[in-house]
């Protein structure tokens, strides 16, 4: 039962940093990726399962967002082929579950910005919508 606790709380922690680092800087700029993400989950040969994510990005910097727009095809990309790795349905209808997927989200659009060499990352990954379908 602890092993399930730690990486909520973990997770609890690392958002609480990102808002005291955006807090600090002063600044907080929301970058929708859109149109919302519309993708199939589970496990292959399983029952149809649909997920739909609205997806917004969280920055720090005013300049990250220019880096964000410039690629765009990209982290939507990403994006993608993350949602699309989803098997456990029922995980994804939890609150821990969303909250590794975003953190899973941040990491995988961090590592193509620092690919490609932007100097910028973003602070979080929030889901304005979330919807799996069954």
């Amino acid at each position: 039962m602890l092993f399930s606790l730690l990486p909520a709380a973990w997770a609890e922690d690392t958002a609480n940093a990102e808002e005291e680092a955006a807090e600090e800087s002063g600044i907080t700029d929301y970058i929708p990726m859109e149109p919302a993400f519309v993708t199939h989950v589970g496990s292959p040969g399983g029952k149809l399962t649909y997920l739909k994510a609205a997806v917004t990005l969280r920055a720090s910097r005013q300049t990250t967002r220019t880096a964000v727009v410039a690629h765009m095809p990209r982290l939507r990309h990403e994006l993608v082929m993350l949602f699309g790795e989803q098997t456990d349905t029922d995980k994804l209808t939890t609150m821990e579950g969303q909250q590794l997927l975003r953190e899973e989200a941040k990491s995988r659009i961090n590592g193509v910005l620092e690919e490609q060499q932007t100097g910028e990352t973003i602070t979080g990954v929030l889901f304005t919508e979330f919807v799996v379908q069954k």
